[in-house]
């Protein structure tokens, strides 16, 4: 599992960052994908759900991540993150 503190914007590309809540990433499969380290550069995830949904690509090995995220009754935002 990798654990990302995150940011969201909001008022477009120009607008500022605030904190938000800690982000917990592991996915598992026939073999493994993320482990116990951080997903690799170039790594997308995606995902939906009742409370929102996000798409993000991770950099730095792993170590940021910057996407999208839209959670119920918004628009979409940017999100970004930096492993702790």
């Amino acid at each position: 599992m990798a654990k990302y503190k995150t940011f969201y914007q909001v008022g477009g590309f120009n607008g500022g960052w605030s904190p938000d809540g800690t982000l917990e990433i592991s996915i598992t499969s026939r073999s493994e994908v993320i482990g116990a380290s951080a997903p690799a550069t170039g790594t997308t995830v995606t995902w939906s759900g009742p409370k929102g949904n996000a798409t993000v690509t991770f950099f730095d090995n792993g170590a940021t991540f910057q996407g999208t995220a839209q959670f119920p009754n918004e628009g979409p935002i940017g999100y970004r993150g930096e492993r702790i």
